[in-house]
This record gives structure tokens, C-alpha cells and sequence, in this order.
């Protein structure tokens, strides 16, 4: 598991293609600190194993899932990557839960400066729209970001001057893809929802359980 709070931008060294399998050489130099192998490194958003490293880089191996569902394939040499090790016991929650379980890959529609600020907009897949709320939370590349507003199919957030120094967002440009992994706490409230809704029970349910207020249904 990840907090969504980016350690180092690091570079893609290398990009391997052989005997049907994708990897990728990855310098870095704060993540490799106590690094062993197999340990969880997020990519972008992504979760993925070492296996293996140096002083100055590490090793993954990209399944076909992870390609299909993500921008990874598209990197090359020289791009930038967010990078985040996953988190120990005593470490600070201080973004949210982010598993490295990319949900899609969405399209950056436009970025807006505003004054020290960045306004990034993002174009993303309908059917994630239902997880992504106002001042709720929302990975993209990796990075836990609080979501500003939403539309039908896009949402927006924005980047305080500290982000952009330390993120690859404001390095890429409209039209670009994004990782995206919504806040898998929504997740777990629709399936715990779904019994009662089925059974037609959503609005007593929700009501008995605090959710709605009498005389509000």
C-alpha cells in the first residue's frame, strides 16, 4: 500500500522488450535506500516488483494487464516517473490509501496557472465518475490530490507550487494519458450498498443506518 505521496521524480534508463516479457530500468536514488528485491515500488501509480537494483537503479517487469490498464508502455527513455515506495507501519498517513491498482488512464484536458498555482483538468472514463467527488480524493500518477469539481466525465485539481516541483504532471501536456485510482473506500460503500438496493431495501437501509433524514427521502 501507498500514501499517494510522492518521494523523487525518477528517470526511465532503459526500456527492454524479450522473449515476449516488458521491462523497465529505472534510476532513482531516494527509493533505493534499504531497497531489497521484491520489494513494492509504485511507477506512476503503479505498483510493481523489484527485481533487481543497483546503487543508482532498479528493475520491473510490466505484465500484459499492467499495459492494457495503464500508460506504462508508453514511456521511453529519459521520461520522468513518480516514484513512491510502498509504506511501513510507522509511516505517516499523509495523503490517503492508494493500493498501486490502477483503475484507467485518463486525458489531461487543459493545465491553468493561477497565480503560484496549476489548475490540471482531466478528462476521465464515465463509469469511475460515480467514485470521484468534491473534496474527495484522487491519484493521478501516483500522486493523492484533492479533487476540486467534477463534470460528467472530467474532474480538476489543482497543483500548489511544492507539487510541481515534485511531480511529472506539469511536465506533460494536454492530451497526454494519466493513471488514475479512485479512493477504494467508495468502492467498499457501493458493494456494501448493493445488498440492500437489490433487495429494495436502499432507502430504509440508508435511513436506518443515519445516512438519510427523515422527512429527506
Amino acid at each position: 500500500m501507498f500514501t499517494g505521496l510522492v518521494e523523487e521524480i525518477g528517470n526511465v534508463a532503459a526500456v527492454t522488450r524479450k522473449d515476449g516479457g516488458y521491462q523497465l530500468v529505472i534510476a532513482a536514488k531516494t527509493v533505493l535506500d534499504g531497497a531489497a528485491l521484491g520489494d513494492s515500488i509504485a511507477v506512476n501509480g503503479v505498483c510493481l516488483t523489484v527485481t533487481a537494483f543497483d546503487a543508482s537503479s532498479f528493475t520491473v517487469g510490466l505484465a500484459p494487464e499492467t499495459l492494457a490498464k495503464t500508460d506504462l508502455g508508453a514511456l521511453s527513455s529519459g521520461d520522468g516517473v513518480n516514484l513512491e515506495r510502498a509504506v511501513l507501519p510507522t509511516t505517516r498517513l499523509g495523503g490517503h490509501y492508494v493500493q498501486g491498482h490502477v483503475d484507467a488512464t485518463g486525458v489531461i484536458k487543459s493545465f491553468r496557472p493561477d497565480k503560484d498555482a496549476l489548475w490540471l483538468s482531466v478528462e476521465a472514463p464515465r463509469e469511475l465518475m460515480r467514485y470521484i467527488v468534491p473534496k474527495g480524493f484522487i491519484a493521478i500518477d501516483g500522486a493523492s490530490l484533492t479533487v476540486v469539481h467534477t463534470g460528467a466525465d472530467w474532474f480538476d485539481v489543482t497543483l500548489i507550487a511544492y507539487s510541481q516541483e515534485k511531480l511529472v504532471l506539469p511536465r506533460k501536456q494536454p492530451g497526454d494519458k494519466v493513471n488514475l485510482e479512485v479512493d477504494i473506500l467508495a468502492k467498499y460503500v457501493e458493494r456494501l450498498l448493493k445488498p440492500a438496493a437489490a433487495a429494495g431495501l436502499s432507502q430504509h437501509f440508508l435511513s436506518e443506518h443515519g445516512f438519510i433524514k427523515e422527512g429527506a427521502r
